[in-house]
């Protein structure tokens, strides 16, 4: 059977429910979210004469879900369109409709008989092949589909998300024995092509795998935290971004989890094993009087940290006082800092013979001890267990890989000095003469299996730039990109400068690329596998010329990266633009003219110059304004005025867009343009649509002059710059900032209407730029962004 989700119905709309909706809307699948009738009114309800036969009142838990859904941060919706998606309903009205669905989701209370009635229900109306699973954290699914027809239990399986949704990679699918094979092949398919998740296959265990993995290491952390007499702000300072973790370390995750939230997760293992791993699971004393004190992290303003006006105070367990928060500072994270790569500062730390050294060993030694325990048991191999926490728990690395970077054999020997029990897994392997979990050769990772190593499986979607330029080499490099052969007659400009800042170095390979693609490629790709797509020009070095008054040069940069622009929009072969994450300034001029962008769903796109004091020098300006004219119907009188207005207001107030959703709103991205879910697809999403575009006939736009406002245009957008002065709501600088931008998108002193070439409202461009970065409040806004990270207004 042919399997096809074209609507789905998700049960239980609380924050995850809810989050799981939202998501399925977001990849345009529409949704029923279902929940329980209120058994009494509110007093709101009874004022207004509602009775609970109101079907408002019994749509309540499922419609407020929807109304938050506006208002979470971070946004749970790629766009607040979206939302049109979901239908509100509950489950004794609207229970039949799920006969029209393809994909049941259940994400109610973590309760097995709760669940275990609610499926009677749903297999006396669904129709036969609907797809059945459960979002539990723990409960065993093959438990939940006792006592359903065969029809149910051969459709039925665990999907567990991560919260939130939309934003955390991982999704654990959990198979039961009457689970179809092919139902679970195409739930994976779905759950990496359409979802775009990182899919693991998780056996039917207590918590699976990443929750299981993740609060035994939580709970280790807190164990060794009191017995060895560290802060909570000190293990906090060397358990996040110095070994590879998310920056909210162990105990601000667990504040922003919810402290009730965790305690449900471990006790669900605490009553589901024995012996000493059962003992690992009890909650300390101290948590369990947070707790009950309502400490309860995020949710409550108060659990391990408590922030006072502007102060972070940490939560003293032993006295239940807050503090000034605390840090470790050692010389072994002085040294972890100067070490390359995150394995060397990981075993630089590890090994250390001072407080860092002994609190992280002390964590990682059990926690990878008992990952390798339960290689087999929860999931079939290393991989799944390391995949499972890069994706679910933000880890740079999983528990193998982090095993690898200390070294297998010299860890072992400590851990047998300690009389730490090692894992048959881990002994057989170094009795076998291997002494690491995984190897490379040619580009090809293979992992080990307990009696060999076998290839790490891999789609063919999932480009990973390192190991293909391994295998593959690359056709010219320098310092701040590579061109890249991809295959199939496409290539690949990667940018890898610090931050992928441009510089020009990346508008030389530019020129390069654009040249070497129209003699021999059919199409050239934009993108990379960075933190970041690119963050924008290069701010240090613009800030150092203008400081030495380097305006002869400036101007030479600003016109070649202006040039590298036009070359990108008027090559004979398609260039496609793939941003992801922050496509800000620089960045975001180098997809405007590209031919189409196939963006990641999360790209956070803007010209966000204003906020260092300049407007965009790379051609932003008149390429978004283009943009927003392409994007106008044919044949429709063209208001120039409304278009040049929304651009000004974009660019001058620096916006930038929460989702490619939203940059498609915003006139970054159009209808043509695509948008990957999967972010480990997008490389591969852009090579097929440079191929379909050349494929397609191709050919270059033609040079056409741009109609623009001209002063009377100038006037209305000053105007309106002018009113957000008087107001109090932009600085002198911001004003002068926004009548050069106002002069260059209106054209300059010509009328209404008037044809300018595109090279004259660049040479406006560049000269506006080019005053602005002379201006002393602009440097000190450049100089603010460099040390700070963040704007100035002044």
């Amino acid at each position: 059977m042919a399997y096809q989700i074209k609507k789905a119905a998700v049960l239980g709309s609380g924050v995850m429910g809810s989050g799981i909706a939202a998501h399925l809307a977001n990849i345009g699948i529409p949704v029923l979210l279902l929940d329980i009738v209120p058994n009494k009114l509110t007093e709101q309800e009874e004022a207004k004469g509602l009775t609970l036969e109101d079907r408002s009142v019994r749509n309540k838990f499922a419609s407020t879900a929807l109304e938050k859904l506006l208002k979470q941060k971070p946004a749970p919706l790629a766009t607040k369109k979206n939302l049109s998606l979901i239908e509100a309903g509950n489950f004794e009205d609207d229970l039949e409709k799920l006969k029209d669905v393809d994909w049941i989701i259940e994400v109610v209370v973590e309760n097995l008989e709760i669940k275990k009635s609610l499926y009677e229900k749903i297999d006396a109306v669904r129709k036969p092949g609907t797809i059945i699973t459960s979002n539990t954290s723990g409960i065993s699914i093959e438990a939940m589909a006792e006592g359903r027809s065969e029809d149910f239990q051969k459709h039925f399986l665990g999907t567990h998300f991560f919260n939130p949704p939309r934003y955390l990679k991982l999704l654990e699918v959990i198979p039961t024995k009457m689970t179809d094979a092919a139902v679970l092949d195409f739930m994976l398919q779905f759950g990496e092509d359409r979802l775009g998740k990182g899919v693991v296959v998780a056996k039917d265990t207590p918590n699976f795998i990443a929750n299981r993995i993740g609060t035994y290491g939580l709970l280790v952390t807190l164990r060794e935290m009191e017995q060895r007499g560290y802060s909570i702000g000190e293990v906090d300072s060397v358990t996040g971004t110095l070994i590879g973790r998310p920056k909210s370390a162990t105990f601000r995750t667990l504040d922003v989890v919810g402290l009730d939230t965790f305690m449900h997760v471990a006790k669900n293992a605490y009553d589901k094993t024995e012996g000493e791993e059962q003992k690992v699971f009890e909650l300390p004393p101290f948590m369990k009087k947070m707790i009950d004190n309502g400490w309860l992290g995020a949710k409550t303003k108060q659990g391990f940290y408590l922030k006072e006006g502007k102060e972070i105070l940490e939560l003293d367990p032993k006295t239940f006082e807050y503090g000034p928060t605390k840090k470790l500072k050692t010389p072994s994270i002085e040294m972890a800092k100067q070490a390359k790569g995150l394995a060397n500062k990981v075993k630089t730390l590890v090994y250390a013979k001072d407080r860092t050294g002994e609190i992280l060993w002390s964590i990682l030694s059990p926690t990878l001890r008992y990952s390798a325990e339960l290689n087999g048991e929860i999931a079939d191999d290393i991989v799944a267990i390391d995949n499972a926490m890069k994706w679910g728990f933000g880890w740079q690395q999983g528990p193998f890989e982090i095993w690898d970077a200390i070294g297998v054999a010299k860890s072992v020997e400590r851990m047998k000095e300690e009389d730490a029990a090692i894992p048959a897994f881990v002994q057989n392997m170094l009795d076998n003469g291997v002494e690491s979990f995984y190897k490379e050769e040619d580009g090809d990772l293979y992992f080990y299996d307990g009696e060999g190593y076998k290839l790490v499986p891999v789609n063919e979607k999932a480009i990973n730039l390192k190991r293909y330029k391994k295998k593959h080499g690359v056709i010219k490099k320098n310092s701040g990109a590579s061109l890249i052969d991809l295959g199939d007659g496409v290539a690949l400009l990667e940018f890898h400068s610090q931050s992928n800042a441009i510089g020009p170095d990346i508008i030389q390979m530019i020129n390069f690329a654009i040249d070497e693609v129209e003699k021999n490629y059919k199409g050239l790709v934009i993108g990379n596998q960075g933190k970041n797509f690119c963050v924008g020009a290069n701010l240090g070095m613009i800030l150092m010329e203008a400081q030495d008054d380097n305006i002869f040069e400036l101007d030479f940069i600003i016109r070649s990266f202006q040039d590298a622009m036009m070359k990108i929009k008027y090559s004979r072969k398609p260039v496609v633009a793939a941003p992801f994450q922050m496509a800000l300034g620089g960045g975001a001029e180098v997809c405007l003219p590209a031919a189409h962008i196939q963006a990641s769903m999360e790209t956070y796109i803007g010209l966000v110059e204003a906020g260092v004091g300049l407007i965009p020098g790379g051609g932003g300006n008149v390429n978004l304004y283009s943009k927003h004219l392409k994007g106008l119907p044919h044949g429709v009188q063209v208001d120039y005025q409304y278009v040049a207005n929304k651009v000004f207001e974009t660019i001058a107030m620096a916006k930038v867009s929460t989702s490619a959703e939203e940059a498609r709103e915003n006139n970054f991205l159009d209808f043509a343009d695509g948008i990957s879910v999967n972010p480990d697809h997008q490389i591969y999403d852009a090579k097929q649509a440079a191929l379909a575009l050349y494929e397609g006939g191709y050919t270059a736009p033609k040079k056409a002059k741009i109609p623009v406002t001209g002063d009377s245009g100038y006037a209305t957008m000053l105007l309106g710059a002018e009113g957000m002065y008087l107001s109090g709501f932009i600085s002198d600088h911001d004003l002068k900032i926004a009548k050069k931008l106002a002069y260059v998108l209106s054209g300059g002193k010509v009328p209404y209407g008037t044809l300018v070439d595109e090279q004259f409202m660049l040479d406006l461009e560049r000269e506006a730029f080019l005053s602005l970065v002379q201006e002393p409040k602009s440097q000190q806004r450049m100089q603010h962004m460099l040390l700070k990270g963040k704007p100035l207004r002044n």
